[in-house]
């Protein structure tokens, strides 16, 4: 079992994709001395920008963004290399005499950072290889029918088509004898670094409310050249859609999309399918995401898309970081 170090105090912005996260923290900037840590697993790879709502420039000078931009989109992320950056990043902003403020919607890396990490077996690239193999031979569900098989707990929360997870779950088990679910239920019994009562959940009331955010932010990202961004991207050999950074939502239904339309440009028909396929993508993310964050009962939840939330929020923060500041000096 990894045990983490204890971390200074720190506050924390989860939510499902679209729900407000970043317009609240850049007005929480704009008040307070804090550094943002990113919580999510896409916004980590450069070259991804549009299709992944990537925080502007003009944002980023408002104030300092950690974990953006700091790997290539050809190699993996992990929620260990997350708790490790994370851990640093967050004393390092404390020893500055600033407050560490968590901004995301990867419930994995939130889980990680009040949980700890399993010493589970690292990622093995001929044990991922072999298994993408026989996933282009069988299809995917073939090979979540077989993880039901050795890890039924790990397959029961994952979709047939969950490329990434599935693989993750046949490799570990693969590697080490024992189903993921196992290394899970370790690393939940471990005492936290990130307490649940330092999370802000910004949770919407009315699901259609995020829907409806989520089908505009989608167009917004067609609008502003994500499939520009996209071919971009393929144009690159080495990367493939079995990537995890390819895996992304939107990026997964944008390659199958340029894929189809070979060399043309894609048909309006093409075009209304993508949009309602990285919608509905984007939808169901979002569900996962709620799901996660029902799991933190002591987190502290908040309306969305209620009215005066910005001012909520705003009173929520002033009650902590009062005291979070005074125990750095």
């Amino acid at each position: 079992m990894t045990a983490l170090q204890p971390m200074p105090p720190c506050l924390a912005i989860a939510g499902p994709t679209a729900s407000g996260k970043s317009a609240v923290s850049l007005a929480i900037a704009k008040r307070w001395p804090v550094e943002i840590v990113s919580v999510d697993s896409a916004l980590v790879f450069r070259g991804m920008d549009i299709g992944t709502a990537k925080p502007t420039p003009a944002e980023r000078a408002i104030v300092p963004h950690h974990l953006i931009d700091i790997t290539d989109p050809l190699h993996a992320y992990s929620a260990a290399d997350f708790v490790r950056d994370a851990t640093r990043l967050i004393n390092d902003i404390r020893a500055r005499g600033r407050t560490p403020l968590l901004v995301g919607g990867t419930m994995l890396y939130f889980k990680a950072l009040m949980h700890g990490l399993s010493d589970m077996p690292a990622a093995n690239a001929d044990v991922r290889t072999r298994i993408e193999a026989q996933a282009r031979e069988r299809g995917w569900p073939a090979l979540h029918a077989e993880l039901a098989r050795v890890d039924p707990v790990s397959a029961a929360r994952l979709f047939p088509n969950d490329a990434q997870r599935i693989q993750r779950a046949l490799e570990v088990y693969e590697l080490s004898g024992r189903p993921l679910s196992a290394f899970h239920s370790e690393g939940a019994a471990q005492p936290g670094a990130l307490q649940p009562h330092q999370i802000l959940s910004l949770e919407p009331a009315d699901r259609a409310w995020l829907h409806e955010r989520i089908g505009r932010r989608f167009d917004a990202m067609l609008a502003d050249g994500f499939l520009d961004e996209m071919r971009r991207l393929r144009a690159r050999s080495d990367l493939h859609p079995d990537l995890p950074s390819m895996r992304c939502v939107g990026y997964r239904q944008a390659w199958e999309a340029l894929d189809a339309a070979g060399d043309a440009p894609l048909t309006a028909a093409q075009m209304a399918e993508l949009r309602d396929r990285g919608i509905f993508a984007t939808r169901q993310l979002a569900k996962r995401q709620l799901t996660w964050l029902r799991s933190m009962p002591e987190r502290q939840k908040m309306a969305c898309d209620a009215p005066g939330t910005l001012d909520q929020v705003l009173c929520w923060v002033a009650d902590r970081i009062e005291p979070l500041q005074g125990a750095a000096a």
